[in-house]
């Protein structure tokens, strides 16, 4: 986050520097609680999205509840639509989420209002596994 000598301040010490700072800019508030970086040039470059991560994290508000995100893609909503075609695709974040590999296989199960789909070649751990987590 930055390169001087302490490290930024995370939490209560970051809430409490902030109310105290709270008649400075906020440019000047970050750098100051230690969110910036000196670049080769002798250059001060405050880091405000760390200082808000921070300072958001310090309030206990969650930005990445279930890990940290790339930035790469959207988010699973876990929900498709049936296309033009008539085809209905789940995307690799889905497959993944699974751990499925190319050439894995299932049953496709028609019920009135869904479809269920049962992977083949399964050992019964795993199947016993999957029954739990989808009951």
């Amino acid at each position: 986050m930055s390169d001087n000598a302490t490290s930024p301040l995370t939490g209560k010490a970051l809430l409490q520097k902030v109310k105290e700072l709270n008649h400075l800019p906020r440019r000047e508030t970050a750098k100051r609680c230690g969110y910036y970086t000196v670049t080769k040039n002798d250059q001060t470059r405050v880091n405000l999205t760390d200082f808000y991560d921070a300072l958001l994290a310090a309030k206990g508000v969650p930005l990445d509840p279930d890990g940290v995100k790339d930035g790469r893609g959207r988010e699973p909503t876990y929900r498709v639509s049936v296309h033009k075609n008539g085809q209905i695709v789940i995307g690799s974040t889905y497959t993944q989420a699974m751990g499925l590999q190319p050439g894995d296989e299932f049953e496709i199960k028609l019920g009135y209002k869904h479809i269920h789909l049962k992977q083949l070649d399964m050992d019964r751990e795993d199947a016993a596994e999957l029954e739990e987590a989808t009951a």
